[in-house]
Formats: C-alpha cells, structure tokens, sequence
C-alpha cells in the first residue's frame, strides 16, 4: 500500500547540517531543505504544505524567532509544530516564540530523530482527534435532526386526534403554530418578554402550539359536536378540556422523570390558554402576568383564527374585522403588548392565514 510520508522542512544556513539532518529523516519522512528563512517562508506557502518544521535559529536574513513568529500568524501555517535548533539553549525565549522544542547544536542525530518522531506523533494525533469530532459531531446532528422529525410527527398525531374531532383542520394547527412564532419574534425585542423568548424557546413554542386543544379528546361527542350554543352544564365540562391537557404533559413529565422548555410550553398552553388578562378566564381565573407568556400568545392566536374560519355554527370574518375585535380585547381578553405586537405583524397573519387556508 502507498502511504504518503509525512514532510518535514528543514532550515539550517550550513550545507553540512542539512545532509546530516536529511540523512537522520529521509527513511521515514518526506524531507524539504531550505538554507535561509525566506526560502523557507516560500516552501511553506507551496502546496502540501510540510507538516512540521526543524528551525536554526541563526539564520543570515531572517532568523529563526521571524521566521517562526510568520508561521503562527498564518492561519495556514499556525497548527505546524516547530523545532529550534540552538548553540546556546535560550529555552524561555524559544518557547515565547511559539517553538514546540528545542534540540541543541551540533545535532544528535537520535535526539532529533525521537523529537521529530515524537512531535510528528503528536500533531497526527491531533489531526485524528479532529476528525474523529467533526464524524462525531456530524453523527449527533443527523441523529438530532431524526429524533426532531420523530417529535414533531408524535405531536402533530397527537393534536390532530383532539382537532379533527372537532370542526377544526391540520391547517388550523399549522397556522396557530406560525401565528404563534409571529408574535414571539416580533416581541422578542420587548422588554418584558426578551428574557423569555429566546430563539431556542421560540422553536420550543413552534413546537408545543399545535398541543393546546389535547384535552378536547376527553370531550363527549355531544358536547364537542354541538352545532347549537353548550348549556351551562356542558360548557364546565367543555372547560375541562385545559385540565385534560394539563394532565397529559404532566403524566408525560412524570414519565421521563423531567420536564424541559417544551414540555413547559405544551403544559402551560393546555391549561392556560382559555385565560383572560383581566382575570374572567378559566381555568383558574389568572390575571395579567399570572398568565404564562406562552399562554398569552396563544390566547391571540387562537381567537384570530377561530374568527377568520368558518365553523357550522358561525361564518368566518374578514380580517379586518377580526382584528378589530381583537383590538377591542386588548386589556380585558387580551395582553396589550401581544396585541400590539398582532397589529405590527398583521400582514404575516394574514399571509399565513392564505397560505395555510382551509380547502373549500
């Protein structure tokens, strides 16, 4: 098999040195020769460059510590380990110029051999090392990426159970999903939501939106069907469809013995998105910022959409008449600054609501 030889470059002014040092390497290496620092300088800009360098300090034109200071300052040339060779072993000052080692003058040609040997070792070492990472690190990004793609088929199965029993659409889930990540982007730079809306946490939201309405799959037909307004015996059991969702990501938590930032969002979104800033929601009656920031979005979100669509029991609003209404909200249903931050992006809503229109 051909195996390519590691090339070393030596530099030394004398003729004599650099036949001795050629000798002592040539079996094993790929040996280049330079008498003086800027004939060395120029190999090291050839292609492929040499993989590591054996330097005499004293050189006629530049010395040794130029030579090696160039070296470190290219980022082509920076990782190439270099040996000093010294009369005199000004160790500290070698090692200040970057050196890897030093090998004093006049040369044992064992000494320079295990040197070269043993820093050559060390660099192939590194090289491994790195590419072993790079694999790793490519390995634990497709894996990453399938086990994203798995989660994300795992939550749409499990909201559409909930949606499509009811007068919902997939489409619906898609468009809350991306009404959802519309607010949270255009809020991002608030004040009091900043903190919390991280890139990471908004593709979490993204994530746990389609999950708000899990709960209705614990809704009786004749309640979740009803074409006709809900008495108000059916309407306390259509509210616990939030505590049904709760329950769910909390079983599912206390399954894996954890919890994380989507789950989190999933749980807080279930169980408090039917939540009015002014208090007259339900679950619990939350006020202001007792709600959960990703509760307040999607309490946006839903109603927009639920009034641009059209159900068996209502038509579907214009736009315009849609955000009306929700302006009209603002502070009583709604979170103010959500709201204004609807209106600033009013026209990704309503390009999203086209893209993702129901059929028919």
């Amino acid at each position: 098999m051909n195996v390519k030889k590691a090339i070393v470059l030596v530099v030394d002014e004398a003729p004599n040195n650099l036949i001795l040092m050629n000798g002592v390497l040539q079996d094993q290496y790929e040996v280049k020769l330079a008498n003086s620092g800027r004939a060395a300088l120029d190999i090291m800009q050839q292609v492929p460059r040499p993989h590591l360098v054996v330097l005499d300090v004293d050189l006629p034109d530049i010395d040794g510590y130029e030579v090696c200071r160039q070296l470190k300052s290219s980022p082509d040339t920076a990782d190439v380990p270099v040996i000093f060779l010294q009369r005199e072993r000004d160790e500290p000052r070698a090692f200040e110029h970057c050196a890897a080692e030093v090998v004093s003058k006049p040369v044992s040609p064992d000494v320079l051999r295990a040197r070269v040997d043993t820093h050559w070792q060390l660099r192939h070492s590194k090289e491994l090392l790195k590419q072993q990472r790079n694999l790793l690190e490519h390995v634990v990004e497709e894996v990453t990426t399938e086990l994203s793609q798995m989660l994300d088929a795992m939550i749409w199965a499990m909201a559409s159970l909930a949606e499509m029993r009811e007068y919902e659409t997939a489409n619906h889930l898609r468009r809350v999903q991306h009404y959802v990540q519309a607010l949270a982007r255009q809020l991002q730079g608030h004040k009091r939501f900043a903190e919390e809306l991280s890139d990471a946490n908004i593709k979490a939201l993204f994530k746990a939106a389609p999950l708000h309405d899990i709960g209705k799959v614990q809704i009786p037909d004749a309640i979740l069907l009803k074409p006709d307004r809900l008495t108000d015996e059916e309407f306390a059991v259509m509210k616990r469809h939030t505590e049904y969702g709760r329950d769910a990501i909390v079983s599912v938590e206390h399954h894996l013995g954890f919890s994380n930032t989507f789950l989190r969002y999933a749980r807080e979104i279930t169980y408090s998105h039917q939540e009015k800033y002014d208090g007259s929601g339900y679950p619990q009656g939350l006020k202001g910022e007792q709600i959960p920031m990703s509760a307040r979005l999607m309490a946006v979100a839903d109603v927009y959409d639920a009034l641009i669509s059209k159900r068996v029991y209502k038509p579907a609003f214009t736009h315009e008449t849609a955000m009306e209404m929700i302006r009209q909200g603002s502070g009583e249903h709604f979170d103010p600054d959500v709201v204004d931050a609807m209106l600033t992006v009013e026209e990704e809503f309503m390009a999203i609501a086209g893209r993702y229109s129901d059929p028919g």
